[in-house]
């Protein structure tokens, strides 16, 4: 059974400070690290650029390339948003990194695609649903992690 998905406007409504959080950091970055599933099971990863747009969290792919194969297949993903090394010395400069799971829906409606101006007729547009989403940082001594799930909410949890 799947977990309940909602739609990026539907996490933001949920956990404001953590989307806001998020959104910056992945409008800060533009290449970001998607995880699929192969036919086996096992995982794949690819690089992936993702967009905002109608309050939903979208992303595409060149016409049969094995990310959206495999999407096809088994919608089920998840992203990686990466950010900057720490300044010097001190972790706590550091701004986090972010990480979403869900699936992927791909999107075969003519209008819509046209209305993203894909280069190839044939490429794959995906609207992301959510069912978590960390941010991971460090503050002082410890490892601080925000954790949306959807139907529960944030919860943070903190480790030395």
């Amino acid at each position: 059974m799947m977990a309940t998905m909602a739609s990026w406007q539907e996490f933001e409504r949920q956990a404001p400070e953590l989307a806001a959080t998020v959104r910056r950091l992945m409008d800060a970055y533009r290449h970001k690290v998607l995880a699929t599933l192969r036919k086996d099971g096992s995982p794949r990863v690819s690089g992936v650029e993702t967009s905002f747009r109608d309050g939903e969290l979208w992303t595409g792919s060149m016409p049969r390339a094995v990310k959206a194969l495999d999407l096809r297949r088994d919608p089920r993903m998840a992203i990686h948003v990466t950010s900057r090394d720490p300044q010097g010395e001190d972790p706590s400069t550091w701004e986090g990194d972010v990480k979403l799971a869900g699936r992927a829906v791909e999107i075969t409606d003519a209008d819509v695609l046209a209305s993203f101006q894909l280069p190839d007729t044939e490429s794959h547009l995906f609207r992301i649903e959510l069912t978590e989403v960390v941010w991971t940082r460090v503050e002082g001594d410890e490892i601080v992690m925000d954790a949306w799930h959807e139907g529960v909410g944030v919860r943070q949890t903190r480790r030395k």
